[in-house]
């Protein structure tokens, strides 16, 4: 049995939506230029989401209001679909193109709206609250501190989130926002907070044209209206309106720091790479392909091996085979070739494991089935007969042969913790959040979503497997745990502790769990009523180096408080979960993925 202690205090708490990126894959769509603006415009005139919104009913038949009451997107269409802006290299041509494209999206609109959205599709849902977005801050120094900021913590602390540029139109899904980066660096005690867009040519472009043109992943395609959705994505191209060469990702899931580049990621796009300036600022240098080495996406989940220094990935494709690919890149930067996984059809695999030796890779029941959408469905589905199970793989493979599929069934881990290997027994062992409904959060369904922290092994001799639950085995002992990290310094070998959102009540974090992976032993830290955070980072003290104490570090998250509205970043001992210090923040930081931490030593070799 897991014994449980509970920690609280009253201060920042915010809520977390589980972190996924859209897919939208190749479409196969000609490639024509288009001219690239190189102002930085700014994003609201007057933006109202820096206060409480009201809250929204669900109607039976929507109508063209705003989201939010109290919240002006910089568009002013009051969801309305208002008239492509005319950049003026367009010709006639062109022009009446756009008239006529933009004529049909209203009636598509239009017919939309006389039917219910679900609600992992409704975006008076999806970014109600502190979901919604905030506009872009420049850097602002000096910030308010409660406590003392340990001295160890030299660096900045960067989180992804996805943050709506305009307001949309129809279907929007909490995954489908524009990436936004918010950072906060750490010298001396002193903070500084800034946030910025990541600059997606998806962004750029739609920045331009003054209103949303690009698809969305998972709140507009699908059924029907999906299809149409497409077609009008697809006549744009044609024409030249919209380029979809130079990437269709919107960057707002994983971060990551490797060979001096900080990149933004989401699996439907190459990385972003993102400067962090001296003073604490940010900047999009724009899309990152490895020196021409990367051709296609890549997940947001890529590891970085402690001890080589290499970073380890996958590609996934929906349209075509390969559906998966496997590489890695040397600490210099060089990518190997590419591994192709067999597998009968595209799966979404958002993240993946390493072990010294292995890379852990899923395939699980959540598969694409585009033709779906002609049935009038989602492209995003649960395969049930489908049985679930993980390759293991040679991290330096070249080629697919010598990897062993393990099945594991009625398995779905959005999100894999850590993994090791035990040769004494011939397993490896990997911990993971099983999430069931495993498509739950793409698909409405009445079942209460669970994501129950476990161990599975598998063994490579025997080939087969075992599950079991971390934390206990009683109802009372079950808690939703996603979003959260281990000591980094000891990715890929065994660890004691897990460090994980506390996703409840659900899709909202109301603090964070320490677990102890050998005894299921679990301390709460929560962050007191109607403040809710995201996923808690843990900071190793030094940062690189290791400590002869696994929890010896903090953990940094950020929270918010939706009574005074207010946000702030935590930092909390991970050995005693006692407060260090609480930094006050100029403006509200919106519920969202995953981040990562650069030590000043890093910092001064950015590329």
């Amino acid at each position: 049995m897991s014994s449980s202690t509970t920690r609280s205090w009253a201060a920042p708490h915010l809520p977390h939506q589980l972190p996924t990126s859209s897919f939208l894959g190749d479409m196969g769509l000609p490639s024509i230029p288009m001219k690239r603006p190189n102002k930085r415009a700014n994003v609201y005139s007057h933006c109202t989401l820096q206060s409480p919104s009201s809250s929204l009913h669900l109607t039976k038949q929507r109508k063209p209001l705003p989201i939010h009451t109290e919240d002006t997107f910089i568009d002013g269409s009051r969801r309305g679909v208002t008239a492509t802006r005319y950049p003026p290299q367009w010709n006639l041509l062109q022009r009446m193109a756009a008239k006529a494209l933009d004529v049909v999206e209203r009636a598509l609109v239009a017919r939309e709206r006389q039917y219910p959205l679900p609600k992992t599709a409704d975006p008076r849902v999806q970014i109600a609250g502190n979901f919604a977005p905030v506009p872009e801050q420049p850097v602002k120094h000096n910030l308010p501190v409660d406590g003392k900021i340990p001295s160890c913590i030299d660096g900045v602390y960067v989180r992804n989130g996805a943050n709506p540029l305009f307001e949309p139109v129809s279907g929007h899904h909490f995954f489908d926002g524009d990436g936004m980066v918010h950072a906060v660096k750490i010298s001396a005690g002193s903070a500084s907070y800034a946030c910025r867009f990541t600059e997606t040519q998806r962004l750029v472009q739609e920045r331009e044209l003054g209103r949303p043109i690009f698809p969305k992943a998972i709140g507009e395609l699908h059924g029907h209206t999906g299809i149409a959705r497409l077609l009008l994505f697809y006549g744009r191209s044609l024409f030249g309106l919209v380029d979809h060469q130079q990437g269709i990702g919107v960057a707002n899931a994983g971060l990551v720091f490797f060979n001096g580049r900080l990149l933004a990621m989401s699996e439907d796009d190459i990385p972003y790479q993102i400067k962090i300036n001296p003073s604490g600022d940010l900047t999009t240098v724009g899309r990152f392909d490895f020196g021409g080495q990367l051709l296609s996406t890549m997940i947001a989940h890529p590891k970085v091996d402690p001890e080589s220094k290499e970073l380890f990935a996958l590609s996934y494709d929906v349209v075509r085979k390969p559906y998966l690919k496997f590489f890695k890149f040397s600490p210099d930067g060089t990518k190997s070739p590419d591994v192709e996984i067999p597998l009968e059809e595209p799966t979404m695999i958002h993240d993946f494991a390493i072990t010294e030796n292995f890379a852990i890779i899923p395939d699980q029941q959540v598969v694409f089935k585009l033709d779906e959408m002609l049935r009038g469905g989602s492209p995003v589905v649960c395969k049930r007969e489908k049985i679930s199970r993980f390759g293991i793989l040679q991290k330096n493979a070249t080629n697919e042969k010598g990897i062993v599929w393990v099945n594991c069934p009625d398995t779905f881990c959005f999100h894999l913790w850590n993994a090791w290997e035990e040769p004494e027994t011939g397993e490896v062992v990997v911990i993971g959040s099983c999430m069931t409904p495993a498509d739950s959060i793409f698909n409405e369904c009445d079942d209460n979503l669970k994501s129950v922290l476990s161990e599975i092994r598998l063994n490579l001799i025997t080939g087969e497997s075992t599950r079991r639950q971390v934390i206990g085995i009683s109802g009372t002992d079950q808690v939703n745990l996603e979003a959260g990290m281990v000591n980094r310094n000891l990715l890929g070998r065994k660890t004691r502790y897990a460090y994980l959102a506390i996703a409840e009540p659900w899709p909202k974090v109301s603090g964070f769990a320490k677990v102890d992976l050998e005894t299921g032993e679990i301390k709460k830290f929560l962050y007191g009523d109607k403040k809710y955070g995201g996923e808690p980072f843990f900071l190793p003290r030094g940062n690189n180096s290791r400590s002869k104490e696994e929890d010896d570090g903090y953990i940094l998250a950020f929270v918010h408080d939706e009574r005074g509205w207010k946000s702030e970043l935590l930092i909390v001992n991970a050995a005693n979960l006692e407060v260090e210090a609480a930094v006050k923040l100029p403006s509200r930081v919106p519920y969202g993925f995953h981040g990562t931490f650069i030590g000043s030593d890093e910092l001064t070799k950015q590329l």
